[in-house]
């Protein structure tokens, strides 16, 4: 699905302000509300807006600590065994299967050195994990994000 001009305007105008509601939304860009609902509307169907809720930051949780963690894991059941007991480890905050000579890849926090080693110790005791291997994040210079992309799919499309 591609989006246009209006529905890139839509999503950073949520970003930057994710409790303006429908019909603000809709003062400030100069469109009806029963477009501005319409487009939200789709673009969640779509699956292009995945959520509406707020940003946590882990450090402000006093999970001070990011790390990423890789994963040999044993392929005999395949990935689903594994990601389901990762899951239920609450500072892992992200699982993804990946391609090369590891097959997961986690985003983990922790509270310090210390905690990460109790976290890796989890994740370790996995059944299927084979042998991990981590890196501390020391600073993160450019955080996640994706209204870049958004403000470049109208751009691409048109070009």
């Amino acid at each position: 699905m591609t989006i246009d001009r209006l529905d890139a305007r839509i999503i950073a105008l949520l970003a930057a302000e994710p409790k303006l509601g429908v019909l603000e939304c809709s003062r400030r860009l100069g469109v009806a509300r029963g477009t501005v609902q319409a487009r939200l509307d789709r673009l969640t169907t779509r699956g292009v807006i995945t959520g509406f809720g707020p940003d946590v930051a882990p450090a402000a949780l006093g999970y001070d600590v990011t790390a990423f963690v890789t994963l040999q894991i044993r392929q005999l059941s395949g990935h689903d065994p594994v990601a389901d007991q990762l899951a239920a480890i609450p500072e892992i905050l992200e699982v993804h299967t990946i391609t090369g000579g590891d097959d997961m890849h986690c985003r983990v926090v922790a509270r310090s050195n210390a905690d990460l080693q109790r976290v890796i110790d989890l994740i370790v005791d996995v059944h299927g994990v084979v042998r991990t291997s981590t890196v501390i994040a020391l600073d993160t210079p450019v955080p996640y994000r994706v209204l870049p992309l958004v403000a470049d799919v109208p751009r691409q499309v048109s070009a």
